[in-house]
């Protein structure tokens, strides 16, 4: 995955965290950590996703760990946020991925507000892109909102964390499994329960509300509580999306009818829905998007509307803070690799774990797991 971009040599042995130095903390989740970190031969910048594996054990993440260890290994695609190396030590488990420097679009909303409707439009067309190479590949992203929606320097859009991603075979089969954040989600699966399961055009759906949160700085669907956003969803009422919301920008009727669309509560109904095979043709031919220079999405030629400020820090820097005050085990180049058969006698989840977790270097295909 991604050696075309990269002309660096083989390295010599397997790569781990002795190669990189240790830069700032620019994001935390539930048992991770997120860390810029450089390649000290290469001088080259990754951000650095450190998973605890006991904090796993305890959560019973091992299956999405693993799980998101498989799928990034599959993916190559310059709007998503690409697997680079993937190793452990007797603490972790390491992600090495593509760092972006422009941060995240939920950052930019907390700090810019709204964005103007060409800047939405160019992005919309980019994750479309994305996320049509994902479905691709048999993959559902299934968490598509501005959190993980990541900018490099130049404001180009990548889609980031595939935690509660799912890959299947057989992108007709259903889903069962609620997954992913309240006020993004699709009616079918709030409704999982009482329906025969969803499929792939829940992204599409996320991207919508994104859409349209982007251009107004609210989303569709809100609420004090959890049960209030789900019960706006679920409703028989269409989306309402007027062209003119009061203090909010004025967009255009293509854009509106985009959005519209995207959040049409009939999946088959739904933008990029009417088949697989067809998802990102008929979203290029969308009037609103039709106009954008598609040869042009994919080779990031085309200039953004915005950009990311190089002299401000795109990153919130409570994580840096709470990582210096909070952590009594700092990341460390010293730590041993323990062994498969070593933990199989303390703890075989732990074991399973550590001999599916294996070494990856998008230098060296060869050396991807078959």
């Amino acid at each position: 995955m991604g050696c075309s971009q990269s002309s660096q040599p083989a390295p010599n042995g397997q790569i781990d965290l002795s190669h990189f130095e240790l830069h700032r903390v620019v994001g935390k989740g539930a048992f991770g950590t997120v860390q810029v970190i450089e390649h000290k031969s290469t001088k080259s910048l990754y951000a650095c996703k450190y998973v605890d594996k006991q904090k796993c054990l305890k959560a019973k993440a091992i299956h999405h760990i693993l799980q998101e260890r498989r799928l990034l290994e599959k993916i190559d695609h310059p709007h998503v946020v690409n697997l680079r190396f993937a190793f452990q030590d007797n603490t972790n488990c390491f992600f090495v991925l593509d760092f972006l420097a422009g941060g995240s679009l939920r950052h930019h909303l907390k700090t810019q507000g709204r964005f103007s409707e060409q800047a939405v439009r160019l992005w919309t067309a980019e994750l479309s892109s994305a996320i049509a190479y994902l479905h691709g590949r048999g993959i559902i992203h299934r968490d598509v909102k501005p959190d993980n929606i990541l900018l490099d320097s130049k404001g180009h859009a990548h889609i980031s964390d595939f935690n509660i991603a799912v890959y299947t075979r057989d992108m007709t089969r259903p889903h069962t499994t609620v997954a992913g954040s309240v006020a993004y989600m699709a009616p079918e699966v709030i409704d999982v329960k009482t329906n025969s399961g969803y499929h792939w055009e829940i992204d599409w759906w996320s991207l919508g509300v994104c859409i349209y949160e982007l251009l107004w700085h609210k989303r569709p669907f809100d609420g004090p509580s959890s049960e209030t956003i789900m019960e706006s969803i679920r409703s028989d009422q269409p989306v309402v999306v007027p062209a003119t919301i009061p203090g909010a920008q004025r967009v255009s009727a293509e854009g509106c009818d985009a959005i519209r669309r995207f959040l049409s509560k009939k999946p088959s109904s739904r933008l990029g829905c009417r088949s697989l095979m067809s998802s990102l043709r008929d979203i290029q031919r969308h009037p609103w998007l039709s106009g954008v220079s598609w040869k042009d999405i994919d080779s990031k030629t085309v200039l953004m509307p915005f950009v990311p400020p190089e002299d401000e820090a795109n990153f919130d820097l409570k994580y840096e803070f709470e990582a210096f005050v909070q952590s009594k085990k700092p990341l460390s180049h010293k730590k041993v690799v323990a062994s498969p058969q070593v933990s199989r006698t303390v703890d075989p989840d732990l074991s399973h774990l550590e001999e599916l977790f294996t070494v990856y270097d998008y230098r060296v295909p060869s050396a991807a797991p078959a």
